[in-house]
């Protein structure tokens, strides 16, 4: 009745060798993430190692290899450096570092400054820069989306681009004695054909002590949220394993090994997304939605949902383990009571997980491709507003449920108050909070990709971003050059900076721009310099300063 049936096609990655790889750092291993981890609308495909509270350590190649790829950008990894390992057929890649080992530094400078970009994505030939297990890198840093100074590590399949986890091989650096703790149970009526304490809502418990009985009858799922831990550090970590048995037979398992980079959105099917909008509460679910293909889930015929038609006890246990083989057992039950299980009537046009969908309304139409939901949903719309709008308000309602990835939306423009059609964006109204989609104006329709659902309309943005200098008074002594650039409807889309008529690079994190080579600067001189920024509608700010 609830046996496992293995899913075919699971990551295969290499066997972990813990003797394949030496240590990135000079000093001992601690982690403030591992791999796994639950984020917003993605795993954490690395592994992050403290650096000591400060940036500017050295790093050193894991293993014999090539420089294959120098990632730099705003956000995100901020500077990475990717070595190609061919001996094992994996690649490992180092994030959020200050700057690369000096050949590479210099070169990817005159690529910088040859092609007047701060952004770039280089790929290597492998003869460019060879490299040799415990060789210097790079040094570590805070850059990019990063809340403190660490290095992020990954492993990466060469051929496929999947991620891998690198704990197995770096076991013998780490100590890991604690198992990991449950926090909280969900259990989950199946909608229309399963009640949770006579209700059609899901019930959460706390998982500190006993967990209280469910009173349940037809069909549900549990779903649970759990944290590692470590020794030597109060971080809390994903958890590598989780089971669950009804009645001692497996029913649910969910193991991270590897993640494909297609795979990452499929957290929001894997978790209770709604409770996370909601509470920022992680829960995994132990069931597998039907158009949620995610290759570490794992369940028999049933999904994982658990048929609750006798009225007894149900024993239910959770098996949490760690990468270090760490366990913990979770248990609790499901007490089966007869009672009535009311029919679910879905309010708004019901949208099936596995076909494309076309959505109209007069002066809009949404495509919702097929394998962009995890699940049958209701989609409400309405139409807001009045012909004196550039268009009209359209809400577009499916509660919390997510979208796998882009749908197209397009937008009848019904007045033209600017000629330029490059002016026009799609803009999705949060409460106060507004949020440019952008577009492209074809005829009297705007299309762009949307990957939310709310309440969208046509806006103009003829309005170009503002840019301020900081510590102006500084600059001829100290020549660490910094602007505030912000614009409240697009966005800063491209910018840069030239000083007495030559580029010079500067970085961007957040609203600030500062100077990367302040050396190229002269002293005891007079110097201009010319600031042009531009918006996500292609409104530019020029500005120029002297000191």
């Amino acid at each position: 009745m609830y046996a496992l049936l293995l899913t075919v096609g699971t990551l295969q990655a290499a066997v972990p060798d813990s003797a394949l790889f030496a240590s990135p750092f000079r000093f001992p291993l601690l982690l403030s993430a591992n791999f796994g981890e639950l984020r917003p609308n993605h795993f954490h495909d690395g592994i992050d190692i403290k650096t000591e509270g400060v940036t500017g350590k050295p790093i050193y190649s894991i293993a014999d290899g090539y420089v294959s790829r120098v990632l730099v950008q705003h956000g995100g990894y901020g500077q990475a450096i990717c070595i190609t390992h061919p001996s094992c057929g994996l690649t490992s890649l180092y994030g959020h570092i200050v700057s690369f080992a000096p050949a590479v530094q210099e070169f990817l400078r005159n690529y910088q400054y040859e092609h007047e970009t701060f952004v770039c994505d280089l790929t290597l030939e492998p003869d460019r820069f060879p490299v040799k297990q415990g060789e210097l890198i790079a040094l570590s840093g805070n850059e990019g989306a990063s809340a403190g100074p660490h290095l992020h590590l990954e492993l990466r399949r060469t051929d496929t681009g999947e991620f891998v986890n690198p704990l197995p091989y770096f076991k013998d650096l780490l100590t890991d004695s604690r198992p990991p703790v449950a926090r909280w149970i969900g259990c989950y009526p199946v909608r229309g054909k399963g009640v949770v304490d006579g209700s059609s809502k899901k019930k959460i418990l706390s998982a500190a002590a006993p967990v209280p009985a469910f009173v349940a009858w037809g069909d549900i799922y549990t779903a649970i949220s759990a944290n590692d831990y470590m020794d030597g550090t109060a971080n809390h970590y994903g958890v590598h394993s989780v089971v669950l048995y009804v009645d001692d037979t497996e029913v649910f398992r969910s193991t991270t090994d590897g993640v494909a980079p297609e795979e990452n959105r499929m957290i929001n099917g894997f978790i209770d997304y709604e409770e996370y909008v909601r509470s920022r509460r992680l829960l995994m679910r132990s069931a597998v939605l039907p158009g949620n293909p995610l290759r570490l889930l794992q369940a028999g015929e049933d999904r994982g949902v658990v048929h609750i038609d006798e009225e007894r006890d149900y024993h239910f246990r959770y098996e949490l383990t760690d990468d270090f083989g760490n366990r913990q057992t979770c248990s609790f039950v499901v007490r089966g009571r007869q009672q009535p299980v009311p029919p679910y009537e879905p309010e708004g046009r019901w949208l099936s997980w596995n076909r494309t969908h076309v959505v109209q309304e007069p002066g809009m139409e949404l495509v919702i491709p097929r394998g962009q939901l995890y699940e049958d949903t209701a989609l409400q719309t309405e139409v807001r507003g009045d012909t004196a709008g550039i268009s009209f308000d359209y809400v577009l309602d499916m509660g919390d449920t997510p979208l796998h990835g882009y749908c197209q939306l397009s937008l009848g423009i019904r007045h033209f108050p600017v000629e330029d059609p490059d002016k026009y964006y799609i803009v999705q109204k949060t409460g106060k909070t507004r949020t440019s989609m952008g577009g492209r104006v074809e005829d009297r329709w705007i299309k762009a990709s949307v990957r939310s659902l709310g309440t969208f309309a046509v806006a103009v943005d003829t309005v170009p971003p503002r840019v301020e200098p900081v510590g102006q008074a500084t600059w001829r002594t100290r020549r660490q050059l910094r602007f505030t650039v912000t614009d409240a409807q697009t966005g800063i889309a491209s910018y840069k900076v030239y000083v007495d008529g030559r580029f010079v690079l500067f970085a961007r994190k957040g609203n600030t721009l500062s100077i990367v080579d302040p050396e190229r600067i002269r002293k005891g001189v007079p110097h201009t310099v010319e600031v042009a920024v531009a918006d996500g509608c292609g409104n530019e700010t020029r500005k120029t300063y002297r000191f």
